[in-house]
């Protein structure tokens, strides 16, 4: 078995799903970056031709993956996350600020976004702990080092400010939740998310009010054996804290640029010429792209370079103007294939190490995937955060390529795990 060839055991449906996803994104970024005077694919001067250089480098990055010995990935997992650290700590000193935010590494023409690589050291580090055959995550100390090893990176991105990349790690509480996380960790989460909504809706005077009232009517339908005022009291402190917290935050700590994405999310009164400019322009683009598209080229929100950022956050815009909504679900339904087949593929790992890095991955990837489409339709606030495989950039096409194909060298090695 160990002598078998690589390419032997490897998932080449999700290379194929790689393969589609990558080249329509190259795509889409040449026609979303398309000049004026029609030049050389290869023109380094162009964004296009710089993505199909990363496309290019990616292969060699690809080999060198699949060709190490897959346990290096497990057995140095500790060491790639201290990289990742320092890289991401190194950048107060070293790094490049753009927009207000020193999150890059610049070398030459080109940067280098750490933060993009510290999911996957993140990522091998949870699966690493975690795999360990003395840790439990019904043990709170566990569970304590786990969250850890998360919010350290996240902490130092928020420093940068990065918030939409330190939000992507969030989503590996769906990794740990399949290793045994207790499950009312998440349904904390969901009713802190949907709760935070409600206060920036509604007068937190009137939250708590219904909350008190909804707390009132569990404490008496709950049999009298099993009533704790104590605890109610506690849970409805904390509601009341958080509430008055959110209110708190949204009015004093916020940045000018943060309230207004929250209120173009919540239709509060906008001016579509100032904030709320990309996201109008963004329905614009994806609505007038109908059921089949206007053509590939034949963009004219696009053309006329009416969608900000196009080529990287906004990409899918250009997808639904020239596609239409066929193309759209098609390149939805792609990538929901990719996520199920990861998940498929990691319940039927050897190795929980493998498997909880394939959760990680899948985690990642719909993260990704999920919040870039939902904020250019209005169902979550504008934030940058890229669509794997599709926008453009070196960091990110690198990053979310030695993600994935990790992942692969470690399925395909499962034979071997024995």
């Amino acid at each position: 078995m160990k002598n078998q060839s690589v390419s032997n055991n490897i998932d080449w449906i999700i290379v194929l799903l790689y393969m589609a996803l990558v080249a329509s994104g190259w795509m889409t970024i040449y026609s979303a970056s398309l000049p004026n005077e029609t030049t050389s694919i290869f023109d380094l001067d162009q964004i296009y031709g710089k993505q199909l250089l990363f496309i290019l480098v990616s292969i060699p990055i690809i080999l060198v993956v699949l060709t190490l010995d897959a346990k290096i990935y497990e057995k140095y997992a500790l060491i790639f996350y201290t990289i990742s650290i320092v890289l991401l700590a190194g950048l107060f000193i070293f790094g490049k600020t753009i927009k207000g935010q020193t999150n890059w590494y610049s070398f030459g023409g080109f940067g280098l976004q750490p933060s993009e690589f510290a999911k996957i050291a993140t990522s091998l580090m949870v699966a690493k702990f975690l795999s360990d055959a003395q840790i439990s995550l019904k043990n709170t100390n566990h569970q304590f080092i786990t969250f850890g090893i998360i919010l350290l990176p996240v902490a130092l991105i928020l420093m940068q400010p990065d918030a939409g990349s330190a939000m992507i790690f969030t989503a590996l509480i769906i990794a740990i939740y399949r290793e045994g996380l207790p499950g009312w960790y998440l349904w904390t989460g969901f009713l802190a998310i949907v709760l935070f909504i409600v206060s920036l809706l509604i007068k937190w005077q009137y939250v708590l009010l219904f909350a008190f009232i909804i707390m009132l009517a569990a404490f008496f339908m709950t049999r009298r054996s099993r009533r704790n005022p104590v605890l109610y009291i506690m849970i409805f402190i904390a509601i009341s804290v958080f509430t008055y917290s959110t209110d708190f935050v949204y009015e004093n700590v916020l940045e000018p640029h943060q309230k207004d994405r929250i209120n173009v999310l919540f239709g509060k009164e906008v001016n579509n010429q100032a904030e709320g400019y990309n996201l109008n322009q963004s329905l614009i683009a994806i609505g007038s792209g109908g059921w089949t598209g206007k053509g590939y080229l034949e963009g004219t929100q696009t053309k006329g370079k009416f969608v900000p950022e196009q080529h990287t956050d906004y990409i899918f815009t250009t997808v639904g103007e020239e596609w239409g909504f066929i193309g759209g679900m098609t390149v939805i339904i792609l990538f929901v294939t990719l996520l199920l087949r990861i998940i498929y593929i990691a319940e039927h790992q050897k190795s929980q190490f493998s498997r909880t890095y394939g959760y990680c991955v899948a985690a990642i990837l719909f993260m990704h995937f999920f919040v870039n489409i939902a904020m250019l339709i209005n169902l979550f606030p504008t934030i940058g955060v890229p669509l794997p495989f599709f926008s453009y950039g070196g960091s990110s096409l690198f990053a979310f390529t030695i993600l994935l194909f990790i992942f692969i060298k470690l399925d395909a090695n499962k034979v071997n795990e024995w």
